[in-house]
């Protein structure tokens, strides 16, 4: 028979790696929402476009500049996760009101408030000494992000202007820049047309965000267009913007007909369901919609830039 206390011990032993599981398991949770991974992936992917398309504009080979674009992969993404983390910290006070944030440590307390700033602190300095190993341009670019993320929208726009989504704009379309200058400092035209077209696309697919979130961002009272000026006026917005994503694939057009029929199909496609918008019942339903569209049309669209690059020597 087992000694009583050799169980009660072993007992002790299992409950207490457990409770460390946990631990470990909640932290880690907790860094993944101050970081905000699904960010963090999305401007990869435009970061990795803009590099690799500088590489195919240019001439140059992946393999002759491997070491950089790990550099400018994880320096940007300490940049962008810096910014993310220092927005959590300043947002503590209307998180609580939003159901997408209010499982934030700085809601539940599970990190001290302070510990989460100096982390978003670090983070960014990191981020930005990382870049500086690849050119002075990416680095400032990656610099220009983040201020615009952090200090004009997060601390300035976000609770004051309807604006704010287009001012934030500005540091969402910068990753490209980014990947871009870390091969060509000097950048080229195609390189100013991603920056157009993050820049673009994100005010029609935050706006479809905040028509989704309305009610919540009325309670904790930030000024998006659908909550200060109702859903119309942020319709006719949307489908303004879309429609302005119609010419820019001609400036890509070197990148070949598949690129163009595909990117020109994409943006047709978003501005009929944009205008179906004005025809429709449920304004939720078409916002969930335009949403998901623009995720589908943000991923492709880059995502075919590299494959029709695919065949460049290595």
């Amino acid at each position: 028979m087992d000694n009583p206390r050799t169980v009660e011990s072993a007992s002790t032993e299992i409950i207490g790696q457990s409770k460390s599981t946990v631990r470990e398991s909640s932290l880690l949770a907790d860094i993944k929402s101050l970081i905000k991974v699904g960010i963090i992936n999305s401007n990869l992917i435009t970061t990795f476009a803009g590099f690799w398309l500088a590489l195919y504009f240019t001439g140059s080979s992946f393999i002759d500049h491997w070491l950089t674009f790990l550099l400018t992969m994880l320096g940007t993404a300490f940049v962008i996760a810096g910014g993310c983390i220092i927005n959590n910290w300043y947002d503590r006070d209307i998180d609580p009101i939003m159901s997408r944030t209010k499982n934030r440590p700085t809601v539940t307390g599970t990190m001290s408030l302070t510990l989460i700033r100096n982390l978003g602190i670090g983070t960014s300095l990191a981020g930005f000494v990382i870049l500086l190993f690849t050119t002075l341009e990416a680095a400032l670019w990656g610099a220009f992000g983040w201020f615009v993320y952090v200090v004009l929208y997060t601390m300035w726009s976000k609770r004051r202007y309807t604006i704010n989504t287009v001012i934030g704009s500005f540091s969402g379309a910068v990753p490209p820049l980014i990947g871009w200058s870390a091969i060509d400092p000097g950048l080229q035209l195609e390189a100013i047309i991603l920056f157009l077209i993050m820049f673009i696309w994100q005010t029609p697919h935050f706006l479809a965000l905040a028509m989704k979130k309305k009610d919540e961002y009325q309670a904790a009272g930030i000024p998006m267009l659908p909550v200060v000026h109702g859903f119309n006026m942020t319709k006719r917005q949307i489908v303004i913007y879309v429609a302005c994503l119609l010419p820019l694939p001609i400036y890509l057009a070197s990148l070949g007909s598949i690129f163009l029929i595909t990117a020109t199909t994409l943006s047709l496609g978003w501005l009929a369901l944009g205008v179906a918008g004005f025809f429709m019942k449920d304004d939720y339903k078409w916002a969930t919609w335009m949403f998901i569209y623009s995720l589908n049309y943000l991923t492709i669209i880059f995502f075919m830039m590299v494959l029709v690059t695919l065949p460049f020597p290595f």
